[in-house]
């Protein structure tokens, strides 16, 4: 799968034990040749000649993710026929639930041809369906994968945007996107410095938060809407940014600007865990957010004092679970099992999920 921040393809070979867990055997990141990565974020935007360009840019995204495949199978000495399926979300390049539809490229039919394996993919239409949202997706395998019989916990997902799952014994499961993860971070980086994400937050450590700017961000109406909720590129982007700073009216340092959007990262995920569950004693962190030493930082800060991890600390690498969460989705297609928690999308009852393109 790719995420929203664009950074590569996540691939998780994964071995799943239904009554027990998940293994992760192996894993890589294939990074997107940056042609193909301008044009994923240009399809992110009305533009032209659409319909062609998402059709080459789906056709490229699965010659790379194949390619991707056959090393990580090669490194483990494992054949097409060992596996049981690819579950593949794709490139989300719109999501408008609003408007009932989300739409990922990534033409599942051809790489189930390359790798002759068989492809599970399009895992949000079935809920957009049924009313739903179609996200977040991944709440269902943090259920099945960390709940804790005794404990209550929350599980943040931050990627181009953070998505929070809460765990509460004899509760649903509630969830929802937060808001911006890493997505206004990184294009504020790649427009001032041309780096392509701030290592560790040492860029947004460096500047001076203006508390009037972060107040600002937060009054967007998105943050005070009840759940369920999604949200995308499609919102939260450099001209919602840019539309905010000429409002704000003070010039500020780059540098400022960064430490700024950071702490509305940090407080629209801190304000979500809070204002969602009292009884909460611990938060895991995971996605390419759970990289950044400044924004852990700031979590532990504001959420003080609940223990703030990554899923690390439960057994699971930060760096791959959103992956995992496919792999996971995929089998429960192929089992006819639903892969969606009606309490946290909004649709209209659990779904399976998914559709499948024989190897």
């Amino acid at each position: 799968m790719s995420g929203t921040s664009l950074d590569g393809i996540d691939l998780a070979l994964t071995r799943l034990h239904p009554e027990h867990g998940i293994d992760l055997v192996g894993a890589d990141c294939l990074p997107f040749p940056p042609e193909l990565r301008n044009e994923l974020q240009a399809l992110c935007e009305p533009g032209n000649d659409e319909i062609r360009r998402a059709g080459l840019a789906g056709q490229a995204w699965a010659e790379l993710t194949a390619k991707g495949i056959h090393a990580l199978l090669a490194r483990h000495q494992l054949k097409s026929e060992q596996i049981l399926a690819i579950g593949s979300h794709g490139q989300t390049i719109r999501h408008h639930p609003e408007l009932g539809f989300s739409v990922q490229i990534g033409a599942p039919a051809l790489l189930a041809e390359r790798c002759r394996i068989q492809v599970v993919s399009d895992f949000r239409s079935r809920d957009l369906a049924a009313g739903g949202e179609g996200a977040p997706l991944v709440p269902a395998f943090h259920q099945w994968l960390l709940a804790d019989p005794e404990q209550a916990r929350a599980v943040i997902n931050i990627g181009g945007f953070a998505n929070l799952t809460l765990l509460r014994p004899g509760h649903a499961v509630t969830g929802f996107d937060s808001g911006p993860g890493n997505i206004l971070l990184d294009a504020w980086i790649q427009q001032h410095q041309d780096r392509a994400y701030d290592a560790e937050g040492c860029w947004a450590a460096s500047g001076t938060v203006h508390s009037g700017l972060v107040a600002q961000l937060l009054a967007d109406p998105y943050f005070s809407r009840a759940a369920p909720k999604s949200t995308g590129r499609e919102y939260f982007n450099s001209l919602w940014l840019e539309r905010q700073l000429k409002n704000f009216g003070q010039p500020l340092p780059a540098a400022d600007v960064q430490a700024c959007l950071l702490e509305l990262t940090a407080h629209s995920i801190a304000n979500a865990v809070t204002g969602q569950v009292s009884d909460c004693k611990s938060v895991h962190i995971c996605g390419g957010g759970a990289a950044n030493t400044h924004l852990l930082q700031r979590l532990k800060e504001l959420l003080s004092p609940l223990q703030v991890h990554t899923t690390a600390a439960v057994g699971v690498d930060p760096e791959w679970m959103e992956a995992m969460a496919f792999a996971w989705l995929a089998w429960r297609c192929l089992q006819g099992q639903s892969g969606n928690l009606p309490t946290v999308t909004g649709a209209a009852g659990p779904r399976v999920l998914g559709a499948v393109y024989p190897g």
